[in-house]
């Protein structure tokens, strides 16, 4: 089964991670946040470990942290008093996660011979990534030091849309656009949005650049 969905093992992670940053605007906000976001998480934990299915030890790696995500989710609807203790092992599982599916990508997008229809998948899906990235360093900058982010929330919003709007600030710094409704204003805070400005123009530069290289080189 694996072997015969490898190929297409970017297009399946990168439409897992589509339904991650886009649910909410199909199913309610706090629906979404409460059960569906989590799950979805672990489809895309799931999707991670085809992309890496060719590494045994780094595939069982994943298999633990995806089957400690599911334990994790199902003891927090059994049990609410530890809630915030839950979130935060989740936040790191799935922070650890990326980085290295992360790392994953760009080395298998790095090292492709033939620029195809997956490889830009691929790519799109490392870009991806690093948002997801920034969205739990903000998020667990937040968890740590709340208020460290000026403008999370908004006027007669439900606070479940809180990890949305720092889902929404990330992106928004990694692509540049800043547009300034929500800022950092605590130094920690102020250098992870250098961090995560800096890494989506350095991928935008050195892996874009490389993609388009060797797509120039094949035709």
């Amino acid at each position: 089964m694996l072997k015969k969905l490898y190929p297409k093992r970017f297009e399946v992670f990168f439409f897992s991670q589509i339904a991650v940053l886009f649910g909410s605007l199909i199913v309610p906000i706090a629906l979404f946040e409460n059960i569906l976001s989590p799950i979805l998480f672990q489809i895309n934990l799931l999707a991670g470990i085809l992309l890496i299915s060719k590494k045994p030890k780094l595939m069982w790696f994943f298999i633990i942290l995806l089957a400690a995500a599911v334990v994790i989710f199902g003891s927090s609807l059994v049990e609410n008093r530890n809630e915030k203790l839950f979130d935060f092992i989740r936040m790191c599982i799935y922070f650890l996660f990326y980085v290295i599916v992360t790392f994953e990508i760009i080395k298998q997008v790095w090292q492709t011979k033939l620029v195809n229809k997956n490889v830009i998948f691929g790519m799109i899906s490392g870009y991806i990534s690093l948002g997801l990235i920034g969205f739990f360093i903000c998020l667990s900058i937040e968890m740590g030091n709340p208020h460290s982010f000026e403008g999370l929330l908004i006027t007669g919003a439900s606070p479940n849309g809180l990890t949305e709007r720092i889902m929404y600030y990330s992106y928004t710094t990694l692509l540049t656009i800043g547009y300034g409704d929500i800022h950092p204003i605590t130094p920690l805070a102020q250098k992870a949005a250098v961090l995560i400005g800096l890494a989506g123009q350095f991928y935008l530069v050195i892996i874009t650049a490389i993609v388009v290289g060797k797509y120039i080189n094949q035709t």
